[in-house]
């Protein structure tokens, strides 16, 4: 005869071996959802890196050569100074509305782990809850 059956604490036995594998599965399944997170937002930076070297290289192509137009286009007339410098402030006003693009996009990124640190934190909740009801009479 076992000692714990002696006592009367099986149940108490087994009521903790079912916690410690219910907390068990709740760390694997927060690691999980951390996991996920992470490959989802090296996914999404993968994706915005590949976007805007594209957008970097044809934009600058065609920028250029349609520059290079124009330019041709007005090279043997008295205008050629002015649209030098059209051609300059189109190209300052394209940079900055490139920055506002850009400072728009890093405001939208939502906050590292959001899931997986919302899960947690109601877990914690959880806990002190059922710490609460177990130290009250």
């Amino acid at each position: 005869m076992n000692w714990i059956s002696l006592f009367g604490l099986d149940a108490y036995k087994e009521r903790i071996a079912a916690c410690m594998t219910e907390g068990g599965q709740g760390v694997r399944d927060r690691f999980q959802l951390a996991t996920l997170e992470l490959i989802q937002e090296k996914k999404r930076l993968q994706t915005l890196l590949v976007l805007a070297a594209a957008v970097l290289a044809v934009g600058t192509i065609a920028m250029l050569l349609l520059s290079l137009a124009v330019l041709v286009h007005f090279w043997d007339t008295p205008q050629r100074t002015v649209v030098t410098w059209v051609i300059a402030g189109v190209w300052f006003f394209a940079w900055a509305v490139v920055v506002y693009a850009l400072l728009a996009a890093l405001r939208q990124k939502r906050p590292f782990l959001a899931l997986t640190r919302a899960e947690l934190h109601r877990d914690w909740h959880e806990v002190q809850d059922w710490k609460n009801r177990r130290s009250t009479p």
